[in-house]
């Protein structure tokens, strides 16, 4: 095993309060699929690794040179696969990491996506969470570096948070091994539909924005009608998304569904 080895995964917070397990090197499906996003230096990678253990999949996203990882693992019997996507402040498409990004939440459509948040830089942060939630409510926030927070006098209201966005927040600190068992408990009642958040609706400041927007959903709606989240598709159309509008013009835009992104063979995973 690598140095995490059988003594320390003995005794180790996921592996005993959290109940997660490895999973075989010939895992050919799974029940569901969770995406992992979240500004650069928040800890994003710290969980993803702490969850799929050292042996995750790796590649290129299609038609990207964007590095790609998958893992895997089991949970209370349910298998998982868990998408690991760029480090980015945000989905507006100015770089190839944003457009990856972006499209697996929207196309992709994964059952949870797991939003990693830094304690002590949360304001910066939360301009990825609202945008992730206004695409899909399968949202959990994962506040991380609460111990750097309290070392700094900061207090986080985590029930505040999860009021305020409307969807689940648990506070972690990822080096640590803190926090790991609420998140797969949440992610699981996301993914499984037992929780439903009700991510709260950021108001449009403008009323022609708003009738701009509603005049183009049915527009989309009856080209496109398999495409998710068709107000979101309508206000980067308005603010001039050029892949969306390439995808558009071209009709590819309906063909970006989660059936058309591959999916990475998942290799043994070690937790």
């Amino acid at each position: 095993m690598t140095s995490h080895d059988a003594a320390s995964c003995a005794t180790c917070v996921v592996a005993n309060t959290a109940q997660v397990h490895k999973l075989g090197s010939q895992l050919t499906q799974w029940d569901y699929t969770v995406a992992i996003a979240g500004n650069p230096n928040t800890g994003k990678s710290t969980i993803f690794n702490t969850l799929t253990g050292l042996r995750q999949h790796t590649g290129n996203w299609s038609g990207k040179t964007v590095v790609r990882a998958e893992g895997g693992y089991r949970y209370q019997g349910a298998q998982y696969r868990l998408v690991d996507l760029p480090g980015t402040y945000s989905l507006l498409s100015t770089s190839a990491d944003e457009e990856v990004a972006r499209d697996f939440v929207l196309f992709g459509q994964p059952d949870a996506t797991i939003v990693v948040t830094d304690a002590t830089r949360l304001e910066r942060n939360l301009g990825l969470v609202l945008q992730i939630i206004a695409i899909t409510p399968r949202v959990v926030v994962a506040v991380n570096c609460m111990d750097e927070a309290e070392r700094h006098g900061m207090r986080v209201d985590v029930r505040a948070l999860a009021r305020d966005l409307g969807v689940p927040v648990v506070p972690m600190t990822a080096r640590s091994g803190v926090g790991f068992a609420e998140l797969l408990s949440l992610v699981a009642q996301v993914a499984q539909g037992t929780i439903q958040p009700a991510p709260v609706a950021v108001p449009m400041q403008h009323a022609q924005l708003e009738a701009a927007v509603a005049g183009l959903v049915p527009q989309l709606a009856a080209r496109f009608p398999a495409l998710p989240n068709l107000r979101w598709v309508a206000l980067r159309l308005i603010e001039g998304d050029a892949s969306i509008m390439r995808a558009v013009a071209d009709g590819t835009l309906g063909n970006m569904s989660r059936s058309t992104i591959p999916v990475l063979p998942l290799q043994e995973v070690r937790v």
